[in-house]
């Protein structure tokens, strides 16, 4: 099994290692004591599965502390373009984004700590997703960065007229008016 570092503190990239015959394939898609031996030790406490159509952009998601979430995300059918952005005042990265293609084909994950903003669009005809976070959900401590902040610049790689988005996806603040409350270790 493959941990790949993402250059922002915390952000892993995890790579199952697959098995695959004439039958198919199988793998582990998460063994607490596998990522334990890496130090990267959460309790699990909730799964969630999305399934979207092409151009719908998700994010970017967060939410404020003491309700923050770690999550781990894949893909299970289709491809999404995964992004986040490091909202920790005190990391070298804040304010840095990074995306990865998470698709159902080359099974990968992003191990996103608390302290990240999450959201995704959808680049295959449809896609769904699935992914653990280590607190539950707590609608009051709901935040976000507006997805089209052109201070972060992210291309979702979805034309801007095939974007799909929630009303609360189009009102949340640009990443400079965001209320920073989280560190590297909150």
């Amino acid at each position: 099994m493959a941990f790949i570092e993402t250059g922002l503190p915390g952000l892993i990239v995890y790579e199952p290692r697959v098995f695959g015959d004439d039958r198919g394939y199988f793998f582990e898609s998460y063994n607490e004591s596998v990522f334990a031996e890496q130090g990267l030790e959460m309790r699990f406490v909730q799964d969630n599965q999305a399934r979207s159509v092409y151009g719908v952009v998700r994010g970017l998601h967060f939410q404020k502390p003491p309700y923050a979430q770690t999550k781990l995300i894949r893909a299970i059918e289709g491809s999404i373009l995964d992004v986040v952005v490091d909202c920790r005042k005190d990391s070298p990265t804040f304010g840095k984004t990074y995306s990865i293609e998470l698709s159902a084909e080359n099974k990968k994950q992003l191990l996103v700590p608390r302290g990240f903003a999450h959201g995704y669009s959808v680049i295959s005809p449809f896609a769904e997703v699935m992914y653990k976070c280590d607190a539950f959900y707590n609608k009051e401590s709901e935040g976000g960065v507006l997805f089209n902040d052109p201070g972060l610049s992210i291309d979702w790689k979805v034309p801007a007229d095939k974007m799909i988005l929630s009303e609360k996806d189009k009102l949340y603040p640009v990443f400079a008016d965001v209320d920073h409350c989280f560190t590297l270790h909150s």
